[in-house]
């Protein structure tokens, strides 16, 4: 056989690679062409019932009827999300296995000391379906009506004031050490295995304050048992309109994010990403749902594939960096 030569061997080999590379693309748009051709599972990171599954399954519902195929909603709470996540991280790139997260998959990294996957590398980012609104609350024996008097009344009480939250390193837990280090006050911080034996004690007067989602404190300030102090995130809520942003009592930095979020295995192909994004965007922006999550205390978002991106990078190195000055770590 004759030997081929060096210039003639280079080029054959950069065809043959060119020819192989452009297999993989072909094959991801057609794949995204037909897709879905079978059942999504969408792998819900919270137990049924709270603030993620509600979107989940408003979305589920909503979404299988516009691309054709059902969705299968899987709760598998447990570890600070990371079961679910790893489970979704380990999945095919193919668009069937969707991972509903919240907040907890920004800062995970920084809570853990190991995971069994890479936050950032190992999944693709779809869109944050909407943001849950959380309160800063305390009980009506406190003799405070809004965030700046609670504020001045701590500085005036070191160490006096107990703050009730869900779980370390959850997003009512962050909010206190928010405010914490915005502020300079010092609070006591309690914290519970869930909100409702949280707001227990703050409704008993056992603890003074705590972070709740507003959806969750509602029923309690309406009957005058818990006052609201403040809303921790950029806007007002419509279920609350008269109470004050802490931003608006002059503590930008103690917004305390609450995304609930789609993200798919890293590697899925693009146009799934795009499709996905887009019809997402659309049920979540449409007036029923806006109304149907604002009632619960949420506001409705879809950004893109690229906003979500930048806003785990920011919310990362924000949330990380009040996770290490804390010196909080995952139970």
């Amino acid at each position: 056989m004759t030997h081929l030569r060096p210039q003639m061997a280079r080029a054959l080999l950069a065809m043959a690679c060119g020819i192989f590379a452009a297999v993989p693309a072909s094959h991801a748009q057609d794949a995204a062409k037909d897709y879905p051709a079978r059942p999504i599972r969408f792998i819900v990171a919270q137990t049924a019932g709270g603030p993620t599954d509600l979107v989940a399954r408003t979305l589920s519902e909503r979404l299988g009827k516009s691309l054709g195929q059902p969705i299968i909603v899987e709760n598998r709470p447990g570890a600070g999300s990371t079961i679910a996540t790893n489970a979704v991280a380990h999945s095919a790139p193919d668009g069937y296995t969707i991972l509903v997260a919240t907040v907890q998959h920004i800062i995970n990294p920084y809570l853990f000391v190991k995971l069994p996957y890479d936050s950032v590398k190992d999944f693709a980012p779809i869109t944050v379906a909407a943001q849950a609104q959380l309160l800063f609350l305390c009980g009506s024996q406190v003799p405070v009506h809004d965030l700046k008097e609670l504020v001045e009344y701590a500085r005036k009480n070191p160490g006096k004031i107990s703050w009730a939250h869900s779980g370390v390193g959850g997003t009512g837990h962050l909010a206190v050490e928010l405010l914490q280090l915005e502020t300079g006050i010092d609070v006591v911080k309690v914290p519970y295995k869930g909100t409702q034996p949280a707001m227990s004690d703050v409704l008993g007067g056992q603890v003074q304050c705590m972070s709740a989602a507003t959806s969750s404190a509602l029923p309690f300030i309406k009957s005058g048992k818990l006052r609201p102090l403040a809303i921790a995130g950029p806007k007002r809520s419509n279920l609350l309109p008269e109470v004050k942003t802490v931003g608006e009592q002059g503590f930008p930095r103690s917004e305390a994010p609450g995304p609930l979020a789609l993200l798919a295995p890293a590697h899925t192909p693009a146009a799934i990403i795009d499709k996905l994004q887009s019809n997402i965007t659309a049920i979540v922006r449409s007036q029923d749902v806006e109304d149907l999550l604002a009632a619960q205390g949420m506001e409705s978002v879809g950004n893109t594939p690229a906003q979500f991106a930048d806003y785990i990078q920011q919310e990362g190195q924000r949330l990380g960096d009040v996770i290490r000055k804390a010196g909080i770590k995952a139970e």
